[in-house]
């Protein structure tokens, strides 16, 4: 298990990308809430990370609307559950932590679906900014209201035509 990480450039600031055996096991905002401890990411060693820079570069400039690259996040059964279904809400739509919880048979689950969305160690990748409240309103983000914004505002011209309302 050989854990290492690069640092990425982005218009939200600075991304760290944590790697384990080759698969991405975080990404991560420099004031990212659930950060954990720089001590855990491993060596430096920009090696073996251009796939995931230049996806993340494409998706900010707006030329890639899903990712392609092995994912390993750690979390218990339900986070991992709740992440898969956030990879499935398309590009330039949103969802209500409600919705996820209807999706995983229990509306009653909307408060825990929102714990593990915060949870997700894999910002931008696994899209946990694209669920918002139930009345559409912006409601927590690790990353900060302002980058959720950004990033639905980045996904906004696609959503334009989709409908969304949020």
């Amino acid at each position: 298990m050989t854990r290492t990480h690069m640092v990425i450039d982005s218009p939200l600031g600075e991304l760290t990308a944590v790697a384990e055996d080759g698969a991405l096991v975080g990404l991560y905002f420099a004031t990212h809430r659930h950060r954990p401890g720089a001590e855990t990411f491993g060596e430096r060693d920009d090696a073996g990370f251009d796939p995931i820079r230049d996806q993340i570069r494409e998706y900010f400039a707006g030329e890639r609307e899903t990712f392609d690259l092995p994912l390993a996040p750690a979390g218990d059964a339900f986070d991992r559950r709740v992440w898969k279904l956030l990879t499935q809400i398309p590009y330039g739509q949103t969802r209500s932590y409600g919705d996820l919880a209807r999706e995983l048979g229990d509306v009653a689950l909307a408060q825990a679906v929102g714990a593990a969305n915060g949870r997700n160690p894999l910002c931008v990748i696994v899209p946990c900014h694209r669920v918002v409240g139930a009345d559409g309103r912006l409601t927590g983000y690790a990353g900060g209201l302002d980058r959720k914004r950004f990033l639905l505002d980045l996904e906004a011209p696609l959503a334009a035509e989709a409908g969304r309302l949020f």
